[in-house]
């Protein structure tokens, strides 16, 4: 009899098994939840009537990468413009976008010309190479303006390394470019291409570069997968918000949730039953 029992404990434990897991296993931080609603306020009070409506997951990807650049004092704190290149848009549409953060308006919504190498109407294909005439993609800082064979040009420093860390060395730069407009689309079915600059139309050019000179954020996005899973800039945590010193301030605090501790029985390898029991404080 005493050789049954514990022959049956045997049994028992190895058909039920259980581990402990804590409520908050898989959960954002946080920190994360505030960031998100944070970005979430920035893109609702954006005005967009007067221009195409910038895609959120494409802005949430460029706020991220501007509050990083921003906290690692790459940023010019006085001008707070956040210009973004959406390359996953047709050349034919106004794919370029320039955000006043400060005043939450849309500045500018244009055509903005991606490199002859990385495709026709659509950008597919993206380089840092020299000589490849590809556009890259990544988060830049403006730097400044000079006078070259397009006329008044801003020059660029990409942040990403091996994606457009050799913007500047391949004169990757704003320009404007006459095969930036209505009437080229019109004869070719899209924009002009560039040797891998984003040039914009002529008659805005000007404008555009005093409005992102010296020291403002430029996203070129693709929904490329190397890219996204391993920019750093994109992909850091953020610690700090714009408008406060330091996160834990930036948003009321999330209510707690009362501490419990979950217990999975495990029977031949799939969860049986799961019992939720409060911790004691």
């Amino acid at each position: 009899m005493k050789k049954m029992i514990v022959c049956l404990c045997a049994y028992l434990t190895v058909a039920f098994s259980y581990k402990v897991v804590s409520a908050d296993e898989g959960l954002p931080s946080v920190n994360e939840v505030r960031v998100e609603r944070y970005i979430e306020q920035i893109y609702k009070q954006i005005d967009f009537s007067k221009s195409a409506h910038l895609s959120y997951e494409v802005f949430d990807k460029a706020y991220r990468g501007y509050l990083n650049l921003l906290n690692s004092g790459k940023l010019n704190t006085d001008n707070n413009i956040l210009s973004v290149c959406d390359f996953s848009l047709p050349s034919t549409e106004n794919r370029l976008w320039i955000i006043d953060l400060n005043k939450k308006k849309v500045l500018f919504n244009t055509y903005v010309a991606h490199g002859e190498g990385s495709g026709e109407e659509v950008a597919t294909s993206f380089s840092n190479n020299e000589n490849s005439h590809k556009s890259s993609l990544g988060f830049y800082v403006t730097g400044d303006i000079y006078e070259g064979e397009h006329g008044t040009s801003l020059r660029l420093n990409g942040m990403d390394d091996g994606f457009n860390d050799a913007a500047y060395d391949r004169s990757i730069v704003v320009h404007g470019a006459e095969y930036v407009c209505d009437k080229y689309i019109a004869k070719k079915q899209r924009l002009g291409r560039s040797w891998g600059c984003p040039a914009v139309p002529p008659s805005l050019s000007l404008p555009i570069i005093n409005a992102i000179k010296y020291g403002t954020c430029l996203f070129i996005y693709y929904p490329d997968n190397k890219y996204l899973s391993s920019t750093y800039w994109l992909n850091r945590k953020i610690t700090r918000l714009p408008e406060n010193n330091v996160l834990a301030d930036a948003l009321p605090v999330v209510a707690a949730r009362p501490a419990v501790r979950q217990i999975e029985y495990i029977h031949n390898g799939k969860v049986d039953s799961v019992k939720t029991i409060p911790l004691t404080q």
